[in-house]
């Protein structure tokens, strides 16, 4: 699945260990009673921070008991991990992050990546040419996150603070890293709403790439074919042991939705875009309500309360 170098540890996610198949994941869930909770996965924009970006004491508080009861907390989100220094001290015991919309595994405390499932230059030059064929070369307007940062053309426009020194050309091909973590895809003349736009640039670069959203605009996320939230978490959990059955994943946006079909327990905040709500066994309340928060708080309880169980005489309990 990898186009660059092979990832630093472990072995590329594949889209078998990812998200079933639709149609399973009703039976799937109807038959995991979801107590025996191991593992939380949270989303972070619009997800776990709020509004504004920031932690909520209530949430901060949460992911401590988290870790005080023995739960992992993993942050399952689609920025870079150069966004997340301010984090850092919010992440359980093992410190690790899965970044990029799963294509990187990253040691929070560092910043640095432990896994890289990402494109190499050649792929990212075959989506670009695909995209500018099908809109437009002067519509086209790309930018690429990897492991060393952020390049862009000229023509890009990006949201956030760009650091200083980050690589501009006419033609994103002039400054590709090795491997490519993340393309960014804005385009003149195109549609804004986020899933018309993901569903356009999808038929512009068939097979060659997999686009996703997180943003509510006109952004297009593309990360090499089978790369998903869900794919790379599935990877993460199945080497310590965790069943999908032992997860819940709490996600807002289209990017989150593989995760949520994976995960034994699916939930939403109540500020989800439309389609993650209703994938969502459970809808909490928003971001700017501590959505995420309760969550953590029940999961503890359950967790807790397995743990109560398994210590008294003669119990036993399967996993």
């Amino acid at each position: 699945m990898t186009d660059g170098p092979a990832p630093s540890t472990g072995a590329p996610a594949t889209p078998a260990t990812a998200a079933p198949r639709d149609g399973d994941t009703g039976a799937r869930r109807a038959a995991r009673p979801g107590a025996d909770v191991r593992l939380v996965a949270s989303d972070l924009d619009g997800t776990l921070l709020r509004p504004d970006g920031t932690v909520a004491p209530r949430t901060a508080a949460a992911l401590a008991d988290a870790e005080k009861a023995g739960l992992d907390v993993v942050f399952v989100t689609a920025r870079p991990h150069r966004w997340l220094a301010d984090l850092a001290a919010h992440v359980a015991g093992h410190g690790v992050a899965i970044c990029a919309n799963g294509a990187s595994v990253v040691d929070v405390a560092g910043l640095r990546v432990l896994e890289q499932h990402g494109m190499g230059r050649d792929r990212v030059a075959a989506v670009a040419a695909r995209l500018r064929a099908a809109w437009g070369a002067d519509a086209v307007h790309l930018a690429v996150e990897g492991a060393d940062g952020f390049a862009a053309e000229r023509g890009f426009f990006s949201e956030h603070p760009v650091p200083d020194g980050s690589p501009r050309a006419e033609r994103i091909e002039d400054v590709l890293p090795v491997v490519t973590l993340k393309l960014l895809l804005r385009a003149t003349g195109r549609a804004q709403d986020a899933d018309a736009f993901v569903a356009d640039a999808q038929q512009a670069v068939g097979d060659l790439a997999h686009v996703t959203s997180s943003a509510a605009g006109a952004l297009g996320e593309i990360a090499a074919p089978g790369v998903t939230k869900a794919a790379t978490l599935a990877e993460w959990s199945a080497r310590r042991g965790i069943a999908p059955a032992q997860v819940w994943a709490v996600g807002d946006a289209p990017n989150d939705l593989p995760m949520l079909r994976w995960a034994g327990r699916a939930f939403a905040v109540a500020n989800a875009h439309p389609a993650v709500r209703a994938a969502a066994d459970t809808v909490l309340p928003s971001n700017a309500d501590d959505g995420v928060a309760v969550l953590l708080e029940r999961a503890a309880a359950a967790a807790r309360a397995r743990s109560q169980r398994t210590s008294r005489p003669g119990s036993v309990v399967s996993t």
